[in-house]
């Protein structure tokens, strides 16, 4: 592990630390595997992290027992049998009385065990979702992890572009993406490629098929690669032949909505705010109610973070967060267009990560 990580990561675990009293809390059991990889670049399948304020426990097994030893800074425990027996051994021996826990993500075995098995006078506290307030700023090192992210998915994009015609199957359209992300040095997409052609474009969330596009069809794609553990997420639409006039019309209408939300994110504006903005556009074409989803999401070691950018969300945007704005709007029956790109909060207003071209692809 480099040095400036290990700093990088110290700071983090201060970060948090001076948070427990806030909580109310001795310590924070950290059980969500995103956080595990925040707080000490884990990236095995097994581990907890028991965060005290001037100290920390790893818990992992004996698979991952060299790699830990050798990687993470702290006292490195290795279990044999359920990690949280461990864990419950250290809250006794350092006479811990109120432990947080992530109660999102603790298992309810794990809460059960923990609750019967801690000491007399020890309690359990819900700690909320402290850590992911705190991974919602990104580092510079973060933000540039993410940038390369978000360029070597342009990349896979454009390779795949030049291979897609009509007869080929969306199921070979996403193969085809996923190895060339590799081929770039991904380590695996960053959620399951989505690939869908013609109507089946109305399904948001359409997963590839064998169905073959069509020389007359609407192809949508959304991707995403996964660099050194963070995410990038791109949508774009293309059409194999001219286009009809009521596809071109949403097309336009749905970039105008995504320009407009882009240009709405500002330090200090609301989540809402952004999500207002999109709907109003839209709104304006009578596709509102067309879009059933959210303007955008936060995206860094997962591919949903907070903050959402939906209607009801308070957050206010800080400069380093790193969201996608990806309004669309569905036809059932016709086509769905989204799209969308990785944008980063700046000091004075944003920068959008995303290079590749937003003009409407004919093939």
């Amino acid at each position: 592990m480099a040095t400036d990580l290990i700093s990088e990561i110290d700071r983090r675990r201060l970060d948090i630390a001076a948070r427990l009293p806030e909580i109310k809390a001795d310590a924070l059991l950290v059980s969500s595997p995103a956080n595990i990889r925040y707080l000490s670049d884990y990236t095995g399948s097994n581990g907890l992290i028991l965060l005290l304020a001037c100290e920390t426990h790893f818990f992992t097994d004996p698979r991952y027992e060299i790699s830990a030893r050798e990687n993470i800074t702290g006292k490195v425990h290795i279990v044999k049998g359920p990690l949280i027996a461990g864990v419950i051994q250290i809250i006794k021996r350092k006479r811990l009385k109120r432990i947080g826990f992530e109660s999102a993500w603790t298992q309810f075995e794990a809460y059960q065990r923990l609750k019967e098995d801690l000491p007399l006078g020890a309690s359990l506290v819900p700690a909320g979702r402290i850590v992911e307030e705190r991974r919602m700023l990104k580092s510079p090192a973060e933000i540039d992890t993410i940038r390369r992210s978000v360029n070597l998915n342009s990349e896979a994009y454009a390779r795949v572009l030049k291979r897609i015609r009509p007869g080929v199957r969306e199921s070979d359209v996403a193969a085809e993406i996923e190895y060339q992300m590799r081929m770039l040095g991904a380590e695996k997409p960053s959620f399951d490629t989505i690939v869908a052609a013609g109507a089946r474009s109305a399904l948001p969330h359409s997963q590839p098929t064998s169905n073959r596009i069509d020389a007359n069809e609407l192809l949508l794609i959304d991707m995403g690669a996964s660099l050194e553990g963070y995410a990038s997420d791109m949508t774009r639409v293309i059409h194999l032949g001219q286009p009809p006039k009521r596809i071109r019309e949403m097309y336009r209408a749905v970039l105008e909505a995504q320009l407009a939300g882009i240009a709405a994110v500002q330090e200090g504006t609301t989540a809402g705010k952004i999500d207002a903005t999109t709907r109003n556009v839209l709104k304006q074409h009578k596709l509102d109610k067309e879009f059933v989803h959210s303007t955008g999401h936060g995206l860094g070691l997962e591919i949903h973070e907070p903050p959402r950018i939906g209607k009801k969300d308070k957050t206010r945007l800080r400069a380093g967060m790193a969201i996608t704005i990806e309004p669309g709007v569905y036809v059932e029956g016709l086509a769905g267009i989204r799209i969308e790109d990785t944008v980063l909060v700046t000091k004075n207003g944003c920068e959008v990560l995303t290079p590749t071209s937003k003009e409407f692809v004919q093939l």
